[in-house]
C-alpha cells in the first residue's frame, strides 16, 4: 500500500551562501537534495565546518536557502507561517540546556518544549502536558529524576532530558544537532538506549542526528547523508553509505568502517 503522507523534509537544490568578512561570497550549502520520509532515522555526517547545522537550521525553520527549496511535511518554507510547521518539530539543540533559569525542575525544564521557550508558561501547561512529560521522561529513564533541579544533572542526563522536553508537543520530526558531545561513554550509551525507546514508542516519527563520530549512531539509525564542505557526498540506506570508500571521501583520510551487531566503528586506515 502506497504511503500517501507527504514527506518529512524534502531539500530541492537547496543552498545557503553568506558573505565573509572579506567580502567574499562562500557557499555553506550547495544543491542539496534530500528527503526523508515519516520512519525514517537519519545520521548527518561530516567534519567541523561541514554544513551539518546549517542543514539542520534549515530543516528547523530557523533559516530560509538561498536559492532552492525545503519543504517540511509537504509545506514549502516561505509561503507559510512557521507556526504552522514549528510544533511538529522537536529539537535537541546545543547550548539551550545551559540557558534556562537555576531554579528549574526536570520536569519544568520537560514542559518548556509545550511551548518551545526557555522560560516555563504555566498558564499554558495542563495537566495532560504533565502526564505527558512523566510519560517521556521514564521513556528516557529519568522520572524518578523529575524534581531534581536541572541544573545538576550530569551532561548525559541533561541531553535524555532535553530528548524529553523536544518530544513533549508531540512532535513528529526530531531534529538533534549533536547531542552526544560532552558525553562520557555511559552518558553516550544511555542517549542512544533513549533515542531506540523513542523510537520503538512512536514509530511514525522520523528523525535526523546530526554528529562527527560514527559510534554515536543508535541502531535506530536507518539512512545516512555524508557531508562535505557543503555538498552531498553521499546519501542513502545506513548499509550502502557508510562504507570505507564513502567516508574516507567525506572525511578526507583513508577510514576503515566496521560493524558489531546493530552498530558501526570508524578508525584511521592503516
Amino acid at each position: 500500500m502506497t504511503d500517501l503522507r507527504p514527506a518529512a523534509l524534502e531539500f530541492t537544490q537547496a543552498s545557503v551562501r553568506r558573505t565573509g568578512p572579506d567580502g567574499e561570497r562562500r557557499f555553506l550549502l550547495r544543491d542539496v537534495g534530500w528527503r526523508v520520509e515519516p520512519g525514517q532515522h537519519w545520521a548527518l555526517l561530516g567534519p567541523n565546518g561541514a554544513g551539518k547545522t546549517t542543514l539542520l537550521r534549515l530543516a528547523s525553520t530557523e533559516m530560509l536557502p538561498s536559492s532552492g527549496t525545503v519543504a517540511i511535511f509537504g509545506h514549502r518554507r516561505g509561503t507559510v507561517h512557521v507556526d504552522l510547521i514549528r510544533p511538529r518539530i522537536g529539537l535537541v539543540q546545543r547550548g539551550v540546556a545551559d540557558r534556562f533559569s537555576p531554579g528549574l525542575s526536570v520536569l519544568n525544564v520537560v514542559l518548556t518544549g509545550v511551548k518551545g521557550t526557555i522560560v516555563l508558561l504555566r498558564g499554558q501547561v495542563g495537566p495532560e502536558h504533565v502526564e505527558r512529560a512523566h510519560y517521556l521522561l521514564g521513556l528516557v529513564g529519568m522520572d524518578h529524576l523529575a524534581h531534581r533541579p536541572f541544573r545538576i544533572c550530569s551532561e548525559g542526563e541533561r541531553g535524555r532530558a532535553m530528548l524529553a522536553r523536544a518530544l513533549v508537543a508531540d512532535a513528529q520530526l526530531l531534529l538533534l544537532d549533536e547531542p552526544g558531545t560532552g558525553l562520557d561513554l555511559p552518558g553516550r550509551e544511555l542517549l542512544i538506549g533513549a533515542l531506540v525507546a523513542v523510537a520503538a514508542e512512536h514509530p511514525g516519527i522520523a528523525s535526523v542526528m546530526a554528529t562527527q563520530h560514527i559510534e554515536e549512531l543508535a541502531p535506530i539509525v536507518t539512512h545516512v547523508l555524508l557531508l562535505r564542505e557543503g555538498r552531498i557526498v553521499a546519501a542513502g540506506p545506513i548499509g550502502e553509505t557508510l562504507t570505507d570508500t564513502l567516508v574516507s571521501e567525506c572525511f578526507g583520510l583513508p577510514v576503515r568502517v566496521t560493524r558489531n551487531d546493530d552498530r558501526f566503528f570508524a578508525v584511521a586506515a592503516r
